[in-house]
């Protein structure tokens, strides 16, 4: 009987291994997200000087432009990360 338990409690804590080894493997799959959105905000403060080397009358707006690009990349990193929290604190 006693090797009963010894054996699933082997199987538990195997499953339990198993099992933190994806949640680590899946965070940190899902942190990718990161570097496209590090790329993203890169392209975008690029394109708004090369814009403003072009045309400088339209600084400002160009300027609005941007900033609204840039939340919204940092928007798509954030959710990345919150995914990678969520797979591995879950």
């Amino acid at each position: 009987m006693f090797i009963y338990f010894v054996f699933i409690f082997y199987l538990i804590l195997k499953m339990d291994i198993r099992l933190e080894c994806c949640k680590l493997l899946g965070a940190g799959l899902a942190t990718i997200g990161l570097v496209g959105a590090g790329a993203g905000v890169g392209i975008v403060f690029g394109s708004l000087i090369n814009s403003v080397a072009r045309n400088p009358s339209l600084k400002g707006e160009l300027f609005r432009f941007a900033i609204l690009g840039f939340a919204l990349t940092e928007a798509v990193g954030l959710l990345a990360l919150m995914m990678a929290f969520l797979i591995l604190f879950m």
